[in-house]
């Protein structure tokens, strides 16, 4: 049944979704490279907090740490609060906040171990200048207050009646995890997880959706890529490389919801209900767009308390600084150290020497080393072989990593901190199966560009 609307409705789906669009996924010509707004506004805010941020985020790791382990000795009463969500967890999590706690003091503080005060591990995390945390303390404070515009405003809706005929049979996703995807390729990887953890949360994607779209489509901005193809000297192919990191991008999505472990999550929302088989079905009466429209005015209609909007965005600002954070602090920081201290990876690289001379990769016993290391974080392998000869060897490292999309000091570390159901062991399986697919896929691709 076609419903009619009030102009305040449709001022607030038209308005409002044009302003998340434009906040989250329009592509800015800049001095630093393509950025999208959100990213400007982190980065202009950031340039004031610099003298600060690594303070508050130690802090905020502080509060977390001490939180939870308060919460191990009250008892719950009564539904879950705000308190217990941003305190109640398990040990584990407790033990891992903590560690976010002791690893930035380390670093802060200069005291410990060389492996924990070095500008190469945790300083690459907490380093007011350049560490991704403190960047994500930023981030995270215009996420959480400006994704309603993306979510709760019909925009969803009104694309994943459209997209669904191409999503569903391609990828094995909802229609309206476009928007998602379109994120995170325009925008930024972490925009992304964010948006299909939220979804995920409100029951609009399955465990098997949310964690196919958090591990296939999370991609890097177009910025790093920038970052990476300079750190490893081939800027004279960056379109061949992108175009290169988007044909891999396309292969692996339409593989991996098809094999272990993407599928076997099970397809049930995150209270373990049902999820109907026809949910995106077009209902008698409509078209595909007017369907979307009518979908799209309704979740509108459902949010027109913008007062209610910014009070709830504040508690996910709380929630990913006191739950994201620290995790992203306390795995990567863990990865980091096995990858510059210890022989950890290259020794888990090894078996992929004879693969890649098979391939004919020049100089594989170098390149070989550098396919497992992307797992601690995605610049790593660049750094590594920026100082091997050979461009077409060059060029497939740093496609490689891209590809390989899961990396313990962002998007890895970020994933194991939100409520998507995939584990420390999903993570590396899904990095290593990546790699294995991307390796011949890349190989072929630079032996016609070399």
């Amino acid at each position: 049944m076609k419903a009619k609307f009030s102009f305040y409705t449709w001022f607030l789906f038209l308005a409002m979704s044009a302003l998340g669009v434009f906040i989250f996924i329009t592509p800015l010509s800049t001095e630093d490279g393509i950025k999208v707004p959100i990213a400007l506004l982190a980065n202009w805010l950031a340039g004031y907090a610099e003298s600060y941020i690594h303070w508050f985020a130690w802090v905020v790791f502080m509060i977390a740490a001490l939180g939870s382990i308060v919460m191990h000795f009250i008892p719950q009463r009564g539904p879950r609060s705000v308190w217990d969500a941003l305190f109640r967890v398990h040990w584990f999590w407790t033990v891992m906040r903590v560690l976010a706690v002791v690893f930035a003091g380390a670093y802060l503080l200069q005291i410990g171990p060389e492996s924990l005060t070095s500008a190469d591990t945790t300083g690459l995390l907490i380093d007011p200048a350049s560490g991704l945390v403190t960047f994500m303390f930023i981030l995270f404070l215009f996420a959480g207050l400006l994704l309603p515009l993306l979510t709760d405003f019909g925009l969803l809706e009104f694309f994943g009646s459209m997209m669904v005929k191409i999503m569903r049979p391609l990828f094995k996703i909802p229609g309206r995890s476009a928007i998602d995807c379109l994120a995170s390729w325009v925008g930024d990887g972490t925009i992304g997880v964010l948006l299909t953890s939220k979804q995920y949360e409100e029951k609009n994607y399955t465990a098997r959706e949310a964690a196919t779209i958090a591990t296939t489509f999370s991609v890097v901005s177009i910025t790093f890529c920038l970052v990476v193809v300079e750190t490893i000297g081939i800027e004279a192919y960056f379109l061949e490389f992108y175009a290169s990191v988007i044909f891999s991008g396309l292969v692996l999505a339409f593989i991996m919801p098809r094999i272990y472990p993407l599928k076997h999550k099970v397809d049930t929302f995150i209270d373990g209900s049902e999820a109907l088989n026809n949910r995106e079905e077009v209902q008698k009466g409509f078209n595909v767009v007017s369907y979307g429209l009518h979908n799209a005015l309704s979740k509108a209609n459902a949010n027109r308390n913008l007062g209610k909007m910014v009070k709830n965005g504040f508690i996910n600002v709380l929630e990913m600084w006191f739950a994201v954070t620290p995790i992203i602090m306390a795995f990567g920081t863990i990865a980091l150290v096995l990858a510059e201290f210890t022989s950890f990876f290259r020794i888990l690289g090894m078996p992929f020497e004879p693969i890649l001379a098979f391939l004919q990769i020049p100089e594989a016993g170098e390149a070989a080393q550098t396919m497992i290391v992307g797992f601690a974080d995605m610049l790593l392998p660049s750094i590594l072989g920026a100082g091997i000869e050979s461009e077409m060897t060059r060029f497939f490292i740093a496609t490689v990593s891209v590809t390989q999309l899961i990396y313990m000091s962002e998007v890895g570390g970020l994933i194991l901190g939100t409520k998507l159901p995939l584990k420390l062991w999903d993570l590396f399986v899904i990095f290593l199966i990546r790699t294995i697919i991307s390796i011949p896929l890349v190989a072929a691709i630079a032996h016609l560009l070399f």
